[in-house]
């Protein structure tokens, strides 16, 4: 065996991969540029660090679970003319997670508000926050289920308290019984000043009980703790996907459906 063959068995079996790789490439550039061997060894060490930050990344974004990668870049401040640009870029500081603070995205359907809270938590995997992305109505499927199996503290304990930030979208979507209504209220209360949560919301906080089995007392308890540190970000525009559609010519305009309706009532 060789010895850059002993070399890169040997930084397998640490599993400091980037090493194998860089080692002697690293090791030619140190000669050529005459650098000292506390150089050398701190160039290994350096490609090591950002080797394991890539793999750590890569394993948060995996298991924080995104539908798909959004990032503020992508996001289209022009269409979205209701959406506070400014709160957005101070809110990806991300020192609300510091504080344990919260942030509700309200709006209509199809403004933004996904895409907003993926990106905020996408940008939280990237600074090494463990993040979790759920839907509204998933995590009510899997609190019931977890119940009834007589695991919900471990559940709870695992997949709610271990995220420093838990994003979850479009409360509201679906009406949730009394069951539910009452493990999503627990999910609010037990992270209640111990970890920030994102949540999305086509509703007015005026008709979040008809959400939560028509219980007006749990809304309110649950609001009272949702909103007491939190950042609230109203979305106002119209649907993109509606727009886009319009532009490809799938769906006709409000004036174009009028001119039509007119027309036939001619015939």
């Amino acid at each position: 065996m060789t010895q850059d063959e002993r070399i890169i068995q040997r930084c397998e079996q640490l599993t400091i991969e980037q090493m194998a790789c860089q080692y002697a490439h690293l090791a030619q550039l140190a000669v050529k540029e005459q650098r000292s061997y506390s150089d050398y060894f701190e160039d290994l060490l350096n490609v090591e660090w950002e080797g394991k930050q890539v793999r750590t990344r890569n394993a948060l974004v995996k298991f924080a679970n995104f539908p798909a990668i959004k990032t503020l870049d992508d996001y289209d401040f022009k269409f979205a003319i209701g959406t506070p640009k400014k709160q957005i870029q101070e809110l990806s500081s991300l020192s609300f997670i510091e504080r344990n603070e919260n942030i509700v995205l309200l709006g209509p359907s199809s403004v933004g508000k996904t895409h907003l809270a993926i990106s905020l938590g996408y940008l939280a995997t990237q600074r090494s926050i463990k993040t979790r992305f759920v839907g509204a109505s998933d995590l009510m499927l899997q609190l019931v289920a977890a119940h009834r199996q007589n695991r919900l503290d471990e559940f709870i304990k695992r997949n709610i308290m271990t995220p420093r930030l838990l994003i979850i979208d479009e409360i509201g979507y679906l009406p949730f019984g009394r069951e539910e209504a009452n493990h999503f209220f627990q999910v609010i209360a037990k992270r209640y000043e111990k970890g920030s949560i994102i949540v999305t919301s086509n509703l007015p906080f005026s008709q979040w009980h008809n959400a939560f089995a028509q219980d007006a007392t749990l809304t309110a308890a649950m609001l009272d703790r949702l909103l007491h540190h939190s950042h609230l970000v109203q979305i106002q525009g119209e649907s993109y996907r509606l727009k886009e559609k319009r532009k490809a010519g799938l769906i006709l305009s409000s004036i174009e459906r009028s001119l039509t309706e007119k027309e036939k009532s001619k015939q």
